[in-house]
């Protein structure tokens, strides 16, 4: 993970973390700091999220200890500490340097200060390429800032977040958060889709897609003969839509399609190149 420059910010952080450990009053921060609820940052004020709706967030994104989680605006560090904990290496993004060194200082006392890091930086310049989930808690209009960067990750990558929406790019998942929450209690997920609009070659003639994020819409065939598709949709990679009374799922694979078609009980493979 990166930021412009990679090298010079990496060691920004980490010579910040050593300064703050000796001399922590050049900074203002103590070693005791502590955040303050709606204390002010860049682009938003901070509010933590409660210890349950994370780990349910977690649930929702089914995190595994094979993922890298980043969680952009990272607070104090509370999300990246607990993906650490299931197992998955994480990575939080924030731009005020005291919470970047109270987040480093609860990851070594949670015992996961080795599969956390913590980078002082602007979140809209984060490389947010290696990560397989990304958490959020911020406004809409930041969402939507950042929407376009997002959707062009690896189909697949889970995208999370607390109450903020992503304009009409409708969650593919939502569930409220655990009882006894007050205030922002709802939790979004989104797939990152296969980028699949376009003219497609098949055996049954041309595909023509059209899409909006996750939803597929076109038609099979020429002409007079074309068929409408229905329920077209994408999860991740994954692209399924009816037919003419078949109905087709499939793989996208940069520019090829390839699956099955079932009619009438019967599967048979099937392939579309662009």
């Amino acid at each position: 993970m990166k930021f412009r420059p990679f090298a010079r910010q990496a060691f920004r952080g980490l010579a910040f973390c050593a300064l703050a450990a000796c001399a922590g009053t050049q900074t203002g921060a103590p070693r005791d700091y502590e955040p303050e609820i709606w204390q002010g940052g860049k682009d938003v004020v901070w509010l933590p999220m409660a210890k349950e709706s994370v780990e349910k967030m977690l649930d929702l994104a089914k995190l595994t200890p094979a993922d890298f989680v980043m969680d952009l605006g990272s607070g104090d560090g509370i999300t990246v500490i607990a993906a650490a904990k299931r197992g998955a290496r994480a990575m939080g993004v924030e731009f005020n340097p005291d919470l970047v060194a109270f987040s480093r200082r609860q990851a070594e006392r949670a015992g996961v200060g080795d599969k956390t890091v913590f980078l002082q930086g602007d979140l809209f310049e984060a490389d947010l390429s290696r990560a397989t989930v990304i958490t959020l808690f911020l406004l809409e209009e930041l969402n939507l800032k950042l929407r376009p960067a997002l959707l062009a990750l690896k189909p697949g990558t889970r995208i999370l977040s607390n109450t903020f929406r992503m304009g009409d790019w409708e969650p593919d998942a939502s569930e409220a958060a655990p009882s006894g929450c007050s205030h922002w209690c709802w939790l979004h997920l989104w797939i990152v889709p296969a980028r699949v609009e376009g003219t497609w070659r098949s055996p049954q003639g041309e595909l023509v897609l059209r899409q909006q994020h996750q939803r597929v819409s076109g038609a099979l065939g020429a002409g007079a003969l074309a068929l409408p598709l229905s329920e077209g949709r994408l999860n991740g990679d994954q692209i399924r839509f009816k037919a003419g009374g078949a109905e087709y799922r499939a793989r996208v694979t940069g520019d090829v399609i390839e699956g099955s078609v079932a009619r009438d009980g019967e599967n048979r493979p099937w392939k579309a190149v662009r």
